[in-house]
């Protein structure tokens, strides 16, 4: 959504494809970081965004056995916005769309299910796909965009194959009601005797994360939903009184966490951006503000030669390029979370310490700010050409 407008904007043709018939999902990414709001900014569009009831993160900490520690300070960035807004993603691609409806190159089709490549010459030429009405349409372009998420279809159909990691746990999402009084502007991990429970602003609602040794999820259910309840309250007492809200499995989603990257993104006349080219982990909750920079990347290099109608290999390298140091970093760093932090307590046999090197980089008044600078803008700000 963030390439077509920046795409149409600058007064190119933009056909944008979505296989449901709206925006609204449960359990997506909700997370929007000061670079994304920094970009928007430089469009004129962060202040209305802002206008939208939302939530805000000024703050990451850990809470074991009593002990809070806090690892991360957005409010000490040197930035307009220094905090993570929490916005449900269906009114954040709404507003998107809003916006994008200006620009008359802009097209929306919604219950557009791509099913085809248009390939010739060794070159994708567009797609075909089943629209709402059941039928056949076709779409050509001088370039295709696969920035359809983790299962990416696109991906899929071009042959390319992600390379994957193995992270060391899955995630129940589920929610549960939240009241006037309850911790606000920062997200807590409760970890502790082998459970990892943290909990998203939703407004009138808690998204609560439930993370599980991999592989784990059969073995939590036949320990039944009373034992999770139970587990809830253990570790986030304050909760307890609306646990009971849970009442059938229906009500959770168990995601299977997995990390990876596409060698390359690009093949003559097809681009790979976001979850598409590189799955990431819901550590930090990047994944949607390493997706935005990989369009406003995309924008930068490609807006000219689109102009033109045509778009070299060596062009499409050049996004890749750019952008791939930036998110082997960020997932060298989850990587790293994810297997000396959350295996670490995960474990009931081990209690829960945070890794040495993490404990001296909180204490140093220089250092102590780089997960917090890491997570809000990654190695670099990503700038839109105006």
């Amino acid at each position: 959504m963030v390439l077509a407008l920046l795409l149409a904007r600058q007064g190119v043709n933009v056909t944008l494809l979505e296989a449901h018939h709206d925006f609204d999902r449960d359990f997506r990414g909700d997370t929007i970081h000061p670079a994304t709001l920094e970009a928007l900014d430089q469009l004129g569009l962060a202040d209305r965004l802002l206008q939208i009831p939302h939530g805000k993160l000024e703050a990451m900490q850990f809470s074991s056995n009593g002990v809070i520690t806090t690892v991360a300070q957005f409010r000490r960035l040197k930035t307009r916005f220094p905090y993570i807004m929490i916005l449900p993603q269906s009114k954040f691609l709404d507003f998107l769309a809003e916006e994008a409806r200006r620009y008359p190159p802009f097209k929306l089709v919604f219950g557009a299910n791509v099913q085809r490549l248009i390939q010739e010459d060794g070159t994708t030429r567009g797609v075909r796909y089943r629209g709402a009405d059941d039928a056949w349409h076709e779409v050509r372009a001088p370039l295709t965009v696969g920035a359809d998420g983790r299962f990416s279809k696109i991906r899929s159909l071009s042959g390319a194959v992600p390379v994957k990691s193995s992270p060391p746990m899955d995630v129940l999402w589920f929610r549960l009601p939240r009241n006037p009084e309850d911790p606000r502007d920062q997200i807590t991990f409760y970890v502790g005797g082998g459970l990892f429970i943290f909990l998203l602003d939703r407004g009138d609602e808690w998204q609560v994360g439930y993370a599980l040794t991999k592989g784990s999820f059969s073995e939590t259910k036949t320990a039944g939903l009373d034992n999770l309840k139970s587990n809830l309250s253990h570790q986030v007492p304050w909760i307890t009184d609306r646990t009971d809200t849970l009442q059938d499995w229906k009500q959770i989603v168990a995601l299977s966490v997995e990390s990876s990257r596409v060698p390359q993104w690009y093949q003559p006349g097809l681009l790979l951006i976001g979850d598409a080219a590189h799955v990431m982990s819901p550590v930090g909750g990047v994944g949607i503000n390493y997706a935005i920079q990989d369009a406003i990347e995309a924008a930068n290099q490609l807006a000219e030669p689109l102009k033109a109608g045509q778009v070299t290999t060596a062009q499409l390298a050049a996004v890749q390029n750019r952008r791939e140091f930036p998110i082997r970093v960020i997932q060298r760093f989850q990587g790293f979370v994810q297997d000396r932090v959350v295996r670490t307590a995960l474990d009931r046999d081990r209690p829960f310490q945070l890794p040495l090197a993490a404990r001296i980089l909180l204490r140093i008044p220089i250092l102590r700010d780089i997960p917090a600078r890491l997570i809000a803008f990654g190695i670099r700000r990503s700038r839109i050409r105006m």
